[in-house]
């Protein structure tokens, strides 16, 4: 074990932990703050073999920085429920509830003004027991997914750096500044401020339903800032050219979207499924991730089928696929891409790649990669390390339900986490869910509207399923939603936006960012800040035109024109109709 111990002092000032504030034992040790509170504690365990305490003989100090070695760690931080250490890689939590997420960092951020930071060396498995209130940080190649560097001696290392700062807000400002990426452009601002059309909820994805679909996007009213084709356009899973049975003049339709004034993007991923045209053009060349010790492709199985997929740190693969999205791009003027999938745990368990990959989710990252040259409107789905791939960010694909697992309760703890993680253009999955997609019809109109309302206050909104599926109501909704959306909403985010590039802060913010020391600012789920000044507490509840909302201290001017300057407050059961969303402007 590797421990760099860093005591936060400002955010232009941070010194290193001194040993002195170290208490340091053969079982652990514990680190205070400046009143001598502790803050951090760990205790070391046995996992392989050697013994579970710490040989002090071991370590050596370096003017004021410990170094020690042993073979695990357990840090005592409670979770919910128990689970031995699993690979730490990016996963499809939809098809998978387990994985820990398709976008993920190694970072942990405290209540109490402590961060951890995992090294990017580090083969990290992650584990936890509520009932022995710990968390369990484990570095192993034994029976993992992560590789040892063929170059070096085969030696576990758990490094870490723990930080502890004044407060939450200042130690993640430190931590994101000094460790994190940072995007080096504002996509395109137009999909800030009108929302994007998807394909998704049609019946039928061919030539004729896509022109009637974005004709009635017009004819009723709407705008538009892209309409995405996705899924169900090639007549097999890794072609690059459309089915010319469902379009049988592709080029005359995007020419017909074109002068209507849309711009097309079109859904990809990196599979090629065995029954493709491509899938021995890929095999011929190698473009496959493979079996290991193997020239043959490493099959998998996806939503779509079995499939080769394409091994992303193989230049030539790199450059095939890049060059069929070129092609695709130019031949029918597409204006950008929606990379889907491009999780690790779509990797078979055992497989090879061109260059050795010692982290799995270094996978990730070099599929993130494939969006650079069209970031403008690009959109992922997964992120590791890929903050500075200035592209919008999907939530995995939410279910038509209410509730925290998938619904719609789930979105805003999911884009705090995610920007928390330092991806800040955050794009919610479709309004209303994808109860279509699962043959079950249409989601609830309540849900749908509340869906739509919670939308508007996020970066940026993705329509699939048209308001006009419901009723007048409903359209009257949504158009008075997106009017705010572009009004009040869009020009706050891209202000925020243009400070992402150099602070990567926030945009859309949990509401203790602006009350660090209010204990009940942290356990607010239900409501966000987006900037410091614009705090929005939707209805989450079905049959609810009221709910209870919490305002910190301040002085807070609401969307009614009340004035609340007694906070922090509880305002219980303040009205919102269907048609509402509660939302309060920070007054001084």
């Amino acid at each position: 074990m590797v421990a760099w111990c860093y005591y936060y002092a400002s955010l232009q000032k941070a010194n290193r932990l001194t040993t002195e504030r170290l208490d340091l034992n053969k079982d652990g040790f514990v680190i205070r703050n400046q009143a001598g509170v502790v803050i951090f504690k760990m205790a070391f365990s046995s996992v392989n073999f050697r013994s579970g305490t710490l040989d002090l003989d071991s370590c050596s100090k370096e003017g004021q920085i410990l170094t020690c070695e042993t073979w695990s760690q357990h840090w005592p931080i409670v979770l919910k429920g128990q689970q031995t250490p699993k690979p730490f890689i990016t996963g499809d939590i939809r098809y998978n509830h387990q994985a820990f997420g398709g976008i993920l960092e190694r970072y942990w951020l405290s209540s109490n003004a402590t961060a951890i930071k995992i090294n990017n060396s580090v083969p990290f498995h992650l584990g936890w027991d509520e009932t022995n209130r710990t968390l369990w940080f484990q570095a192993r190649y034994d029976d993992s997914p992560y590789r040892p560097d063929p170059g070096k001696p085969h030696h576990v290392t758990l490094s870490y750096r723990v930080c502890v700062g004044l407060d939450v807000t200042s130690i993640h400002k430190y931590m994101v500044r000094r460790y994190f990426n940072k995007p080096n452009k504002i996509p395109s601002e137009v999909v800030f401020s009108q929302p994007m059309w998807s394909t998704r909820a049609l019946e039928e994805v061919n030539q004729e339903f896509i022109l009637k679909y974005a004709s009635d996007i017009q004819k009723n009213g709407f705008n538009c800032s892209h309409l995405e084709l996705y899924d169900r356009f090639t007549s097999g899973y890794g072609d690059f050219e459309l089915d010319p049975i469902k379009f049988p003049n592709a080029s005359a339709m995007f020419q017909k979207l074109r002068e209507d004034g849309f711009q097309v993007t079109l859904w990809t991923h990196p599979f090629v499924n065995y029954n493709s045209v491509n899938f021995g053009v890929g095999v011929e060349r190698g473009l496959f991730v493979r079996v290991p010790d193997s020239q043959l492709p490493a099959l998998v199985r996806w939503w779509n089928g079995i499939a080769g997929i394409l091994d992303f740190t193989n230049p030539e693969a790199r450059d095939w696929y890049a060059l069929n999205l070129r092609t695709l791009k130019n031949k029918y003027g597409v204006a950008s891409f929606m990379f889907d999938a491009g999780e690790t745990s779509y990797l078979p368990q055992q497989f090879s790649t061109f260059v050795p990959l010692q982290d799995p989710s270094t996978f990730t990252r070099r599929y993130t990669e494939m969006a650079i040259p069209f970031n403008d409107r690009a959109e992922l789905r997964s992120g590791y390390q890929s903050q500075n791939i200035s592209c919008f960010f999907r939530i995995i694909d939410r279910d038509s339900l209410w509730g925290y697992t998938l619904g719609l309760k789930s979105i805003i703890p999911t884009v705090l986490t995610i920007s928390i993680l330092g991806y800040q253009f955050v794009l919610p999955d479709i309004i209303g869910g994808n109860a279509y997609s699962n043959l079950t019809g249409h989601p609830d109109r309540e849900l749908y509207i509340r869906w739509l309302e919670l939308s508007a206050f996020m970066p940026a909104m993705q329509f699939s399923l048209p308001p006009w599926h419901y009723d007048d109501e409903v359209v009257k909704i949504a158009k008075k939603f997106i009017a705010l959306h572009k009004s009040l909403v869009a020009p706050r985010v891209l202000e925020l936006a243009g400070e992402v590039l150099y602070t990567g802060d926030p945009i859309i913010r949990p509401l203790w960012w602006i009350a660090t020391d209010d204990e009940a600012a942290y356990k607010i789920d239900s409501q966000f800040l987006i900037g410091n000044d614009l705090l929005v507490a939707p209805v989450l509840e079905p049959g609810k035109q009221e709910r209870d909302i919490y305002l910190p201290a301040g002085r807070w001017r609401s969307y009614k024109g009340e004035y609340f300057d007694k906070g922090p407050i509880y305002l219980t059961d303040y009205p919102v109709d269907l048609d509402e969303v509660a939302y309060f402007v920070w007054s001084g």
